[in-house]
C-alpha cells in the first residue's frame, strides 16, 4: 500500500463515544495501539468549525496502516464529528497517551474482572498489559484484602497491628518460672473480638451516679415474700428491666442503632442483660418487656440466666436488643466502665447497693440509705451528655419511687 509520512492526518478519533462507526474492532483497536505508540496532537480545523466546542477530539498520526483503509476512516469519522478548540484536543490526546497499553482481549478480560488496568503494571513488550499481569494483581488484591476484624481496625490476633500501633511483645514466661498454658474459650473467642471491636470503633462515654432505692429494697422483699410459694424470686434486676422501659419510652434515642449514615429508631423493646458463665460472659436477650409485668420479667430473666449457665442459649436468644445491662451487684463494686453492646446505642452498668449517710431534708439530718451505683456508657455518635445525664436522672427518679413507673 501507500507510505504515510509521519504528522499526516489520516484519522480523527472521537475519546468519549462511538462515532467512528466505518471502522471494525479489530481497526479500532489498532488504531488506539499504534496512537500509544506515536501521538501527536494538531490544532484542527475544517468546515464545521462552528460546532467546534460541542465535542472534544483527538488527532492522532499512525506509522504502518493501509492507507485506503484508514483514508475512509477519516472521511466519515470527519463528517459525523465536529471539531474541537485546541485546549480540548491537548487533554484528549494526553488521556489517550496515559490509556493502559493492553488488546482488546485483556480489556475485556479485565472488564469482567472489575479491574482497573491503570493500577495494572504490565510485563509485556512496551509495558504491555497481558492477561497474566491482571491475574497476578487480583491475587494480590485478594492476599492483601482484610478480614472483617481487621478492617474495623482491630487484628485477629490482637496485635494492634491494624491500629498502627506497636507489636504485641512476645515473651518467654516461663524464664520466670512455671506456667500453664490454657486454650481461650469459644465463647472467650468471640465475645474477646466483639469487645476489642466495640471498645475501638464506639467513642464511649461513660456518666455515673447514685440512685436511693432504700424503699425499692422494702417493697422488693415485701413481694419476695409474698410470691414465695410461687417458686418466684424477684430480683433487683426485674425492677431495672422494668425501670429502662419507661426511660427507652422517654428517651428514643436510645433505643436505636447506627446504620451508615441513618439512625434506625426501634419500635420494640428487649432488653439484654450480662450473665456471668463458666465459660465466659453471654447477653441474653428478654423479649418486649414493656408488655410483660415484674413477676414475668424475673421468671424469664431467671431461665435465660439459667439457659447461659447449661450452655444452651441459642443465638436467637441473644440478638436483637434495644439497650444492655451489666449488674454486678451480687459479687461487688461499685462504678465500672460497661462496654457498649454492639449495634445497640447505650449500656448500664449495676454495682452493688451500699448503705451511705444521705441528707433528708423532711428531718434536716442525715439518714443511713441504700444507694445504687449506677454507669451508664453510650455511643457519643448518637448521644450527647445532657441527654444521657437526663436518662440516667429521670432512671434514678423511677428507682427511688417506683410508683413513677406506672404513670
Amino acid at each position: 500500500g501507500d507510505k504515510v509520512s509521519e504528522g499526516t492526518e489520516i484519522a480523527r478519533i472521537q475519546t468519549a463515544g462511538t462515532s467512528a462507526q466505518s471502522l471494525s474492532e479489530g481497526e479500532r483497536a489498532q488504531t488506539a495501539t499504534a496512537t500509544t505508540e506515536k501521538a501527536t496532537t494538531t490544532t484542527a480545523s475544517s468546515a464545521n468549525e462552528t460546532d467546534a466546542n460541542t465535542k472534544a477530539t483527538a488527532t492522532t498520526s499512525v506509522a504502518s496502516t493501509s492507507a485506503a483503509k484508514l483514508e475512509a476512516a477519516s472521511t466519515s469519522s470527519q463528517a459525523a464529528m465536529p471539531q474541537a478548540s485546541t485546549p480540548h484536543q491537548a487533554d484528549a490526546a494526553t488521556l489517550l497517551l496515559d490509556k493502559p497499553h493492553a488488546s482488546p482481549s485483556v480489556r475485556k478480560f479485565a472488564r469482567e474482572l472489575g479491574v482497573d488496568l491503570s493500577r495494572v503494571k504490565g510485563s509485556g513488550a512496551k509495558g504491555r498489559i497481558t492477561q497474566t499481569d491482571v491475574q497476578s494483581y487480583v491475587k494480590g488484591a485478594l492476599q492483601n484484602t482484610p478480614s472483617s476484624t481487621e478492617q474495623s481496625g482491630v487484628s485477629a490476633s490482637g496485635s494492634g497491628a491494624a491500629l498502627g500501633l506497636i507489636s504485641w511483645p512476645k515473651v518467654d514466661f516461663e524464664k520466670f518460672g512455671a506456667i500453664e498454658r490454657k486454650p481461650l474459650s469459644r465463647i472467650k473467642k468471640i465475645s474477646g473480638a466483639n469487645l476489642h471491636r466495640n471498645w475501638v470503633m464506639i467513642p464511649h462515654v461513660t456518666q455515673h451516679d447514685e440512685v436511693d432505692i432504700s424503699d425499692l429494697e422494702t417493697f422488693r422483699q415485701a413481694l419476695n415474700d409474698e410470691h414465695a410459694k410461687s417458686g418466684v424470686k424477684l430480683t433487683m434486676l426485674a425492677f431495672i428491666v422494668k425501670a429502662m422501659v419507661q426511660c427507652l419510652k422517654r428517651f428514643p434515642e436510645f433505643n436505636a442503632s447506627l446504620e451508615g449514615d441513618d439512625l434506625i429508631l426501634k419500635k420494640y423493646m428487649h432488653i439484654g442483660f450480662a450473665a456471668d458463665t463458666p465459660n465466659g460472659l453471654v447477653v441474653p436477650v428478654l423479649r418486649d418487656a414493656d408488655k410483660k409485668g415484674i413477676l414475668d420479667i424475673a421468671r424469664e430473666s431467671s431461665e435465660l440466666a439459667a439457659k447461659a449457665r447449661e450452655g444452651k442459649l441459642s443465638p436467637a436468644d441473644m440478638q436483637g436488643g434495644s439497650i444492655s445491662i451489666s449488674s454486678l451487684g451480687g459479687i461487688g463494686g461499685s462504678f465500672f466502665t460497661p462496654i457498649i453492646n454492639a449495634p445497640e446505642v447505650a449500656i448500664l452498668g449495676v454495682g452493688r447497693g451500699q448503705m451511705k449517710p444521705q441528707w433528708q431534708a423532711r428531718t434536716a439530718s442525715f439518714e443511713p440509705r441504700l444507694m445504687l451505683p449506677l454507669s451508664l456508657s453510650y455511643d457519643h455518635r448518637v448521644i450527647d451528655g445532657a441527654a444521657a445525664a437526663r436518662f440516667i436522672s429521670y432512671l434514678g427518679q423511677l428507682l427511688s419511687d417506683f410508683r413513677r413507673v406506672t404513670l
